[in-house]
């Protein structure tokens, strides 16, 4: 691919977006194999983004998709897989772009600063996501699902953690280790507060409001 068309993580997180396609009215067309399972995917997420949307039975997806919940049933054993397939989106979305900054930049700061930013710019163009993200679509579901979630910002912070302590030990820190750990820490919570406000005000506070300044404070 040639060089123009390449998009930086910033930009890729900026647009990575569950797509929700509108059939013409009055046209039913059969679906390609495998189709439906990502229109059913695509229809989950776009409910809810719905502000304070409640939690989403099989029968009001089946509704909003205009077809039987055995039909679901058949690309899906549950509906905790269907979150699942969620989730799998959200984090291969998120890491692919972390590997890529992580690739292209050598300094830990600049690396911990721009993973934050594309995770923040995913959960803001993906407002349905976020609310996974975060656990509120998860409440009432398996709990499995979020342990998953949980796990997702285990494995972020553990990426801040070893940006960070690349970035301590150039900087001459005695105890890189436990510089890494804290701000890794403390870093993590700020992107889950940001995620979680964003979710619970309608989606109305951007989580990368004032991001730059935000982590020029943070991140040294």
């Amino acid at each position: 691919m040639s060089s123009h068309t390449e998009h930086t993580p910033e930009e890729s997180a900026a647009s990575a977006e569950v797509e929700v396609s509108v059939s013409a009215p009055g046209v039913r067309k059969r679906p390609k194999p495998g189709e439906r399972r990502v229109q059913i995917l695509q229809t989950l997420a776009s409910m809810l983004e719905q502000p304070g949307a409640e939690r989403i039975t099989t029968a009001a997806l089946a509704g909003k998709l205009d077809v039987s919940e055995a039909a679901l049933y058949r690309h899906f054993a549950s509906k905790a897989q269907m979150f699942e397939g969620l989730i799998d989106f959200i984090e291969q979305s998120v890491f692919t772009l972390a590997n890529q900054i992580n690739e292209r930049e050598t300094a830990g700061n600049v690396q911990a600063q721009k993973i934050l930013t594309v995770l923040l710019q995913f959960g803001e163009k993906n407002p349905g996501m976020t609310r996974v993200m975060v656990g509120d679509a998860l409440v009432f579901e398996n709990d499995r699902l979020l342990a998953r979630m949980n796990q997702f910002f285990d494995r972020i912070e553990s990426q801040l953690r070893q940006s960070l302590r690349n970035a301590a030990e150039a900087s001459g820190s005695t105890t890189p280790t436990v510089d890494a750990n804290a701000q890794a820490s403390v870093l993590t919570a700020f992107a889950v507060g940001r995620l979680q406000r964003y979710a619970r005000s309608g989606f109305k506070r951007q989580p990368t409001e004032h991001l730059d300044a935000a982590l020029r404070l943070m991140v040294a």
